[in-house]
């Protein structure tokens, strides 16, 4: 089995630029961690994942992933998500790209997709990460995300979501990384951005992690830490310690982003090269 080793420190004295900037010619920015000093050390050990290998035009695979068809899904997106290969395929090179399309289609102006591993794969605590490309424009919202898989019966937000990542295709340099809850979901999320000054997230690939346990959250772009959330630093119920599933997709439109302008030219492809899930070494 595979493992993946972590080491961090960042001391809350030293600004967000000075504790990275050995990693990369890029600058970055955001803000400096809130605690004092934090230290990790962990080992993970491959548990799950998906390379995307299949034939040029075929669908994902079937025995990891589900559609979710429909549309709004509680944010006012304009797409309706299908589970045609024209909205999610692999390309035969090893990438699956979710594609949105101007389109009308049940009633909706756009197509895209919508992929989630609920009742296929389901894990409490590890780490999770993808290597994505991302898409560009006005009213473009890409997201790896986490949705808690006692979902049916409990609803959302009781179920716990955790955004590994968030983008609004107006904003190329910024992603976002969130959590919500009881007391603490939708504008009220806990969230903080990570982004560059001399780089943008739709020209190359970049990996999105989160290493989460049962008291802390932590979220990573390409193995910088940028953000620690833990029980006291949510404003309600954590509800983050049971099993939760994967969900892969590309909207158009919604709260989050607002509608797509003249300067949106479908289509527009969210390219993800793999995703892996990791559990703890003891």
């Amino acid at each position: 089995m595979m493992s993946y080793v972590t080491n961090f420190r960042l001391h809350r004295s030293l600004s967000f630029l000075a504790a990275v900037a050995f990693l990369s010619s890029f600058t970055f920015f955001g803000c400096d961690n809130e605690d004092d000093s934090f230290e990790v050390d962990r080992t993970w050990t491959l548990v799950w994942e998906d390379d995307f290998d299949g034939a040029a035009g075929a669908l994902p695979d079937a025995s990891k992933w589900n559609f979710d068809i429909g549309t709004g899904w509680g944010n006012n997106q304009l797409e309706y998500d299908t589970d045609r290969p024209e909205n999610a395929s692999t390309d035969g090179n090893g990438f699956l790209n979710i594609t949105a399309l101007r389109e009308n289609f049940a009633g909706s102006a756009y197509t895209s997709a919508r992929i989630t591993t609920k009742g296929k794969f389901d894990q409490t605590y590890g780490r999770y990460e993808a290597r994505i490309k991302m898409p560009t424009g006005p009213g473009l919202w890409p997201a790896f995300w986490l949705l808690g898989s006692n979902i049916d019966d409990v609803s959302w937000p009781q179920c716990g979501e955790i955004d590994v990542m968030e983008y609004r295709g107006q904003e190329p340099n910024i992603i976002h990384g969130s959590v919500h809850g009881p007391g603490y979901s939708g504008g009220a999320a806990i969230t903080k951005a990570f982004g560059f000054t001399n780089d943008r997230f739709d020209t190359d690939f970049h990996i999105y992690a989160i290493e989460w346990g049962p008291d802390f959250i932590h979220f990573l772009v390409d193995d910088v830490l940028y953000q620690v959330i833990r029980p006291e630093d949510v404003t309600g119920e954590w509800v983050f310690d049971h099993d939760f599933h994967i969900i892969l997709n590309l909207a158009v439109g919604g709260d989050y982003v607002g509608f797509p302008t003249a300067q949106t030219v479908f289509p527009q492809v969210l390219q993800v090269d793999w995703v892996r899930v990791y559990q703890e070494r003891n």
